[in-house]
């Protein structure tokens, strides 16, 4: 028995599908006779954590098998980390071919390839798509800029290099699943983000439910944003003709009412190939703003969520935090570094009579350079089991200063002492996590904040894309309108000719 289960956004999705879970361990079945699969390493370990917090159970071995499917494989296939292909592995690659990689690896996180050798990415492409390495480059040959032999040499080298290396990456792990003849056998199997499967994955998936008595696959086909990685949406979609049932969950937990609900809808209703699914949203109603320039923006309060097509079209935003003193994430990197915001945290509440231990004291020691005596510097004076007022340290353990941290702390530059300055003189709580989380909208996929930023600029690649394929395009700004609970803001583009209008 199959079912889909659709999961519109905010719709409490792994909720449903861990109550399933339950349902069956309440039943009897054995946490390892249950296979959960997720798309992205993040999902798969949060839904361990969550059953195992429901259930009692141990993440590690009760639920086994709550992985991405290249995990699973990758255990089940009894590799080890040195057998896999890294980002090395490649450049040396490059090196006997003679054609320069500079960055090449799989993501551990979900399994998506990414180089900025363009020959490398169309050969995986065209494995996870299961079809013909010429086939595939033949249909796509009009946007390609690469030459047909070179493509099919450097595929047949890289072969020969992974065999003679033993040396196996990503994609192989699923072909050596599919080919093998001992599956495993569940009592209930979920696939979640279904949305986001490859066809590699699709088969990966089809090997599996065959041996499972129960199957449910979860998904909304309306955030699947990755097709440029190999997704298959199409194939999702298909899968209504040869399953049991489909079950809509249709109350939005986020997705608030009014203007932001009515624009989702409208850009969704836009992509022609999809299950049509209605879905309440919350009762509060939201906001929906617009501005013609970033600097109209007011993000002085809050909890905020910056998207765009790409990082660079962030810039913008960037310069305004930076102006503002608002405190940002950019990259997943912390505008300003946390051991550094530690350091001049505690350097402030020692100034007022705290005590400090030593791992404290020599973070604080590491910025105030000739501020401490040098055999004094590493902290190797300071004992673990002792707490220390600043006068101690400064009778017995080198310190030189006490004055506030800007007067202190040395090697920071002047634009970085301005900017701390000025997020402390806005009172920003910045020893915690940046208000401020600014992201591609791919990278921002299953966030969520109560107010979000949406910039309208596309890349010449999201042009290119929408020229040819709109419902990709649709999809992706749907997804990022629906990341907002309470208010949605959106940013007109530089240039509204390579734009997304909402």
């Amino acid at each position: 028995m199959k079912t889909i289960i659709l999961g519109p956004p905010g719709t409490g999705k792994t909720t449903t599908l861990l109550n399933l879970v339950d349902q069956f361990i309440q039943k009897g079945i054995r946490p390892k006779q249950i296979g959960y699969f997720s798309f992205t390493r993040k999902a798969a370990r949060e839904a361990a954590t969550r059953a195992a917090e429901k259930f009692g159970l141990d993440p590690e071995n009760d639920l086994e098998n709550f992985r991405t499917l290249h995990s699973f494989a990758f255990n089940r296939l009894g590799m080890t980390k040195e057998k896999m292909m890294t980002a090395e592995d490649y450049k040396e690659f490059g090196q006997l071919v003679g054609v320069p990689i500079k960055t090449a690896s799989y993501s551990t996180d979900d399994g998506t390839f990414n180089s900025d050798n363009e020959y490398l990415t169309i050969m995986n492409t065209a494995r996870v798509k299961r079809m013909d390495l010429l086939e595939y480059y033949d249909s796509r040959q009009n946007i390609l800029d690469i030459e047909r032999d070179t493509l099919y040499l450097l595929s047949e080298e890289l072969k020969r290099y992974k065999k003679e290396k033993g040396l196996k990456d990503f994609t192989d792990l699923l072909e050596d699943f599919i080919k093998e003849e001992n599956k495993p056998s569940f009592e209930a199997l979920f696939i979640d983000e279904a949305q986001d499967l490859s066809l590699i994955q699709w088969d990966m998936v089809r090997s599996l439910w065959a041996n499972a008595k129960k199957t449910y696959i979860a998904g909304d086909d309306d955030q699947a944003i990755f097709k440029w990685a190999g997704a298959d949406v199409d194939h999702f979609i298909a899968l209504k003709e040869e399953v049991n049932d489909i079950k809509v969950l249709d109350q939005s937990y986020r997705i608030p009412g009014g203007p932001i609900h009515e624009l989702s809808q409208k850009i969704i209703t836009k992509v022609q190939n999809r299950f049509n699914k209605d879905y309440k949203p919350r009762a509060e109603h939201g906001i929906l703003k617009r501005y013609s320039d970033v600097t109209q923006v007011d993000m002085s309060k809050g909890q905020w969520l910056v998207l765009a097509t790409a990082n660079y079209l962030l810039d913008d935003v960037k310069d305004l935090c930076e102006l503002q003193g608002w405190y940002y994430q950019h990259r997943g990197v912390n505008s300003v570094p946390l051991k550094l915001l530690m350091a001049l945290n505690n350097w402030e509440h020692w100034r007022k009579n705290a005590s400090l231990g030593n791992i404290e004291i020599k973070n604080i020691y590491e910025y105030l350079g000739s501020n401490v005596l040098p055999g004094f510097r590493t902290g190797k004076t300071l004992h673990s089991d002792t707490k220390y007022l600043m006068r101690d340290c400064r009778a017995d353990h080198g310190l030189l200063t006490d004055e506030v941290w800007y007067e202190s702390f040395e090697g920071l530059d002047t634009i970085t002492e301005n900017y701390i300055r000025n997020m402390r003189a806005n009172g920003e709580q910045i020893n915690k996590n940046p208000r401020i989380i600014m992201s591609t909208i791919h990278g921002a996929k299953g966030g969520e904040a109560d107010k979000v930023l949406l910039m309208q600029d596309l890349t010449n690649a999201a042009v290119e894309t929408f020229s040819y394929d709109p419902d990709e395009i649709h999809r992706l700004f749907y997804t990022g309108a629906t990341r907002a609970k309470r208010e949605l803001h959106v940013l007109d583009p530089k240039n509204f000719d390579r734009a997304y209008i909402l």
